[in-house]
């Protein structure tokens, strides 16, 4: 059964309309709708209780009742009350690289999540950005507003938001069509076997753990390139690379890499967290961003230097010539 939806992280995402896969099969609807709609189970429940969850055409009454696989889901996420929709938060530093009228550009630092969501209602860069730009409430999807991509918690670097529906429709509708330049470096465990390449793996959530995403045969299409910047041997094997993402699937880097034998240096989640090489989480960084402006047609590109855990790490790391 495919997953498409369920696994991607660049979508306009006010509706879920989906089949319920089979890593979801037996779970509670409450926790299904948290997962796939990437909020709070409170959320969830909130939007049961306003009927905003079909189940086969037929409103859920009832968070505790069990899916299976299959069943068509649609979600409204339009329908969210009010309370629970993300509130100001002005304690949150967040680094604004560039501003507009229309669009915000912005370097996430480690351990800050995008938007509210299943384990994080609070404290998350949206929270962060209502505080200071407020209109935002009303741009987009209204439990993630204004955010058009998204990095995971543990990933740094460069990521853009919109400030009015205009610029949103326009910037997701740019990611869709793969006109947005994201590239990324990555510290990963090994050496490729090739100076550079393409991973073309579809993705989907995966079938023993729903958390986390997994390469499927019925999944969404996602490719990544990657070229091999430097290569280590001390204190172990490994390799910085760039990678460049042609679809921006959830965790897609990280699990692309993981697939091939070389996961992310600190990524504990794909099995990356080894003692020979500590790192305080997975070494990924959004380093250039490039696009299109969507009102002023400019041409737009921003650079990031790495963050000081990630250049602390790889300073540990070097060529011993025998």
């Amino acid at each position: 059964m495919n997953q498409d939806k369920f696994a991607n992280e660049e979508s306009d995402s006010r509706v879920i309309d989906e089949f319920v896969p089979a890593a979801l099969a037996g779970q509670r609807v409450d926790r299904i709708v948290s997962l796939v709609a990437d909020i709070p189970r409170a959320a969830a429940a909130s939007l049961i209780e306003a009927g905003a969850v079909i189940l086969d055409g037929v409103a859920v009454k009832a968070g505790k009742l069990k899916a299976t696989e299959g069943q068509h889901l649609k979600v409204e996420l339009a329908l969210l009350p009010k309370k629970q929709l993300p509130m100001a938060e002005p304690n949150i530093n967040v680094e604004i690289v560039y501003e507009d009228a229309d669009i915000l550009v912005i370097n996430k630092h480690a351990g800050i999540v995008v938007h509210p969501g299943a384990g994080n209602p609070t404290g998350t860069l949206v929270n962060a950005i209502l505080a200071k730009y407020p209109d935002i409430a009303n741009v987009g999807d209204p439990f993630r507003p204004g955010v058009v991509h998204r990095l995971d918690a543990g990933t740094t670097g460069l990521m853009m938001m919109a400030r009015t529906s205009r610029a949103y429709e326009s910037l997701v509708d740019a990611l869709s069509r793969r006109l947005v330049t994201r590239r990324y470096l990555a510290l990963v465990w090994g050496h490729m076997s090739a100076a550079s390449g393409v991973i073309d793996a579809p993705l989907g959530r995966d079938q023993r753990d729903p958390t986390k995403m997994a390469v499927l045969s019925d999944g969404k299409v996602a490719r990544t390139t990657y070229e091999v910047r430097q290569a280590f041997n001390v204190p172990v094997d490994c390799s910085l690379i760039e990678c460049g993402l042609e679809t921006g699937r959830t965790h897609q880097i990280r699990v692309h890499l993981a697939t091939l034998g070389h996961s992310v240096v600190g990524d504990v989640v794909y099995g990356g967290a080894r003692s020979v090489l500590s790192s305080p989480r997975p070494m990924l960084h959004a380093t250039s961003l490039s696009f299109t402006h969507p009102v002023s047609g400019k041409e737009m590109k921003f650079s990031v230097d790495l963050p000081s855990d990630f250049a602390a790490v790889l300073a540990k790391c070097s060529q011993r010539v025998d």
